[in-house]
């Protein structure tokens, strides 16, 4: 649990409960819409909007006991992630979008998931 002046600093992810080292550059889209103003030459008429998929990204260890190819296979898996203000993220039947390509110097490598939900539960 976070303390009640924490806001930010850590956080840590599982992926179907199996827990990953989370270097950082962590992020996530709850958002479910985009919106797009739509104009015309007679001015502002209004906007449109589409549904978007939510999104957890972060960058994670190469560690000895996974293998790369086995998070480029993720499918409907469920996310969690806990952050330092308390906050828990949690996305649902998510999918990695982008190849993972490891950087040997640090042994990490970025990971991009997608699915039709991700949600916040506030502390």
């Amino acid at each position: 649990m976070a303390s009640s002046n924490r806001l930010a600093g850590t956080a840590s992810l599982t992926a179907d409960g199996v827990t990953y080292m989370l270097v950082g550059d962590l992020s996530y889209q709850s958002s479910t819409v985009k919106r797009e103003s739509l104009v015309g030459q007679d001015g502002v008429h209004g906007y449109k909007e589409t549904p978007i998929a939510g999104k957890i990204q972060g960058t994670i260890r190469d560690a000895g006991d996974l293998t790369v190819a086995d998070i480029n296979a993720m499918v409907s898996v469920t996310l969690v992630v806990t952050l330092a203000n308390g906050k828990t993220i949690i996305g649902r039947k998510m999918w990695t979008t982008e190849p993972q390509d490891v950087k040997t110097e640090e042994g990490t490598f970025e990971v991009v998931w997608e699915g039709p939900s991700v949600t916040e539960t506030l502390a």
